[in-house]
């Protein structure tokens, strides 16, 4: 039997002592085999760990691009990674057309149409101007009387009014009378060619300017003696007056509050009726 490689047998009726000993360098199988198994489980840790790693450093590189192909720092600004809200889309199907801004043309001026006889070409005459039969100023109301038109301008004027209107180049004078309770007020509104005429008119007229009353249609006779308020005013190319006065003849005192009511009234009107002439024609030539 064979115990080793060249080693003396072991006899076992001698003593200890005389018995062959074993090489030193002998190998110990067991530690030997230990050490194997040990340095076989650092191996295996080491790839199980070397994957690991590897997977990790794939997601991140996976990541990475994510985020390059994003291109913005937007995840390092929200801590959940999600864009700003302003960023989120809304979930509209259909995106909102878009269309080229455009400009509308400016509204034309309706006082533009009644500076100029060039453009104020529309049928004119004291019914047209002042129509119906009635005139209603808040609770007031007025009857209509006579009315009249003549081109000869300085022959329905007073005192200084004739002069002033011919030397501005009057070219109509329409008129009109109104009363109420007693007390009658007359409009008159000449006429001319452009609106610096007629601005000129109301700069020359004075306290003498006034407008020959119209009487008649159950109208009497007034302010042709007596003392009567006046008013002088423009707008466009039309000057426009008012006396009123008592149909019984009697003076006008700055107290009598129902006279001068009367011509405001009417002096009111006249200027909205030579606006509305105007917005009428800037329509009718916007829709042309």
């Amino acid at each position: 039997m064979s115990y080793g490689q060249g080693e003396p047998p072991w006899d076992p009726w001698k003593p200890g002592s005389q018995q062959p000993q074993w090489d030193s360098s002998t190998p110990d199988w067991a530690a030997l085999a230990e050490a194997s198994e040990s340095r076989n489980r650092r191996r295996r840790l080491l790839l199980v760990g070397g994957a690991a790693l590897a997977t990790v450093a794939v997601g991140a590189a996976v990541a990475v691009a994510i985020v390059s192909s994003d291109g913005d720092s937007r995840a390092s600004q929200s801590p959940s990674g999600l864009p700003a809200t302003a960023d989120i889309p809304s979930g509209t199907a259909d995106p909102t057309p878009s269309f080229e801004p455009t400009s509308a043309p400016p509204p034309l001026d309706p006082k533009d149409f009644i500076s100029s006889v060039k453009k104020d070409t529309a049928p004119l005459s004291p019914d047209i101007l002042f129509p119906g039969s009635q005139l209603t100023m808040g609770e007031r109301v007025y009857r209509k009387g006579p009315t009249a038109s003549t081109t000869d301008c300085a022959s329905a004027a007073q005192s200084t009014l004739p002069a002033v209107l011919t030397k501005n180049k009057c070219t109509r004078l329409l008129r009109v009378t109104y009363a109420k309770d007693g007390v009658a007020v007359t409009v008159g509104v000449a006429v001319f060619d452009t609106e610096a005429q007629a601005a000129k008119a109301k700069t020359d007229a004075d306290k003498k300017s006034i407008v020959a009353s119209l009487s008649g249609q159950g109208v009497p006779t007034f302010c042709r003696t007596a003392i009567c308020r006046s008013t002088t005013n423009s707008f466009g190319r039309y000057a426009y007056f008012t006396l009123a006065g008592f149909t019984d003849g009697k003076d006008v005192t700055t107290k009598d509050a129902k006279v001068f009511t009367t011509g405001d009234d009417l002096a009111e009107f006249t200027f909205r009726q030579i606006r509305r002439r105007g917005e009428a024609q800037a329509s009718a030539a916007a829709n042309q």
